[in-house]
């Protein structure tokens, strides 16, 4: 088996492997990984095994880092929705994952694959990398049919929607760039004074827009922006939520940040995209005001977990017990 890193791994085979794959999601497609492969804070780099001509695993490596000296102690490694295996051949996953461990030893704190689909008979082949696995819990919504989705939301998420709708509150897409940095502000502001969590910088928000690797869905009251939410696609597949935000304080009777999601959900149903993907609802042991705002949306919740593996432990726990960099590893 041969391994492809970055550029070398041909367009067409790359294309066909995501396209026929049971675990794509739009973290794996070549448009993500060349939007983001020269960024300063968030770069990406690419993986693949192939055997005779023909792609049999692969992956797109998120490296992520914030600004200063924290970016010494916050380097870490990602890879959105789980690598990209063949069922067929899985020692080219082991192989793949050995590739990917060795290139980022003394390069990351840890690495973690955030799993969009069920890797549970992959375990053993994580597990033999130095992966271990933690159970995650996430929520996923069947958006095929408008009525039944419909059917599933909670009575009372179903009033607030209504309720906003009365008062003009629409969620309608991000028109240019400048919409990106109104929605952008907003999402800044939450991570500072509410989530204190890392957040890119607004180069990976505006990269995003430019190379149309999904919707920005804005939420809209009298000419102004309230919240939005930024959902990557993968065209007749899914639509996820990755970022979403909304001036629920300042608004409280408009309800941004449920009309961000519904209006998410509705733009999936509407446009023949079969499933919204919240893209995680927390530790199942942990309770969680989120999971519970996404229940009343009425999706299957689902645990496929993710896999982490730590290259410094002291680093890491010095993260974990936040003396400087509280929920820097929590996201």
């Amino acid at each position: 088996m041969k391994v492809l890193i970055n550029n070398d791994i041909p367009g067409r085979q790359w294309e066909g492997f995501l396209n026929s794959n049971s675990h794509s999601s739009t973290f794996q497609s070549p448009a993500f990984y060349h939007a983001f492969r020269t960024g300063k804070y968030f770069q990406t780099k690419a993986f693949a095994i192939s055997d005779e001509g023909s792609l049999k695993a692969l992956a797109v490596v998120a490296v992520q880092k914030e600004k200063g000296v924290s970016g010494f102690l916050s380097a870490r490694a990602i890879i959105y929705g789980g690598p990209l295996p063949d069922d067929d051949c899985p020692q080219a996953l082991e192989i793949l994952l050995r590739v990917i461990s060795d290139h980022l030893k003394g390069k990351v704190i840890y690495a973690e694959t955030r799993n969009l689909s069920d890797y549970s008979h992959f375990r053993d082949i994580f597990a033999s990398k130095g992966f271990t696995y933690l159970p995650y819990l996430n929520y996923r919504i069947d958006t095929s049919h408008m009525e039944k989705m419909k059917s599933r939301v909670s009575s009372s998420r179903l009033r607030q929607i209504r309720k906003a709708a009365q008062r003009q509150v629409v969620c309608t897409e991000a028109h240019n760039a400048d919409e990106v940095r109104a929605f952008y502000m907003i999402l800044k502001s939450l991570y500072r004074k509410k989530l204190h969590k890392p957040l890119p910088a607004y180069d990976f928000f505006l990269r995003f827009y430019e190379a149309n690797l999904g919707k920005y869905l804005l939420v809209r009251h009298d000419n102004r922006i309230i919240g939005g939410i930024l959902c990557p696609v993968l065209p007749g597949r899914a639509l996820y939520e990755f970022y979403i935000c909304g001036m629920d304080s300042q608004y409280k009777d408009l309800y941004p940040s449920v009309m961000a999601t519904w209006g998410a959900m509705e733009y999936a149903c509407s446009n023949e995209i079969p499933l919204f993907d919240f893209m995680g609802a927390g530790r199942p042991e942990e309770s969680y005001g989120v999971r519970d705002f996404k229940a009343r949306f009425g999706g299957e919740i689902v645990e496929y977990g993710r896999f982490m593996k730590i290259y410094k432990p002291v680093l890491y726990q010095l993260g974990k017990t936040g003396l400087s960099l509280k929920k820097i590893f929590s996201r």
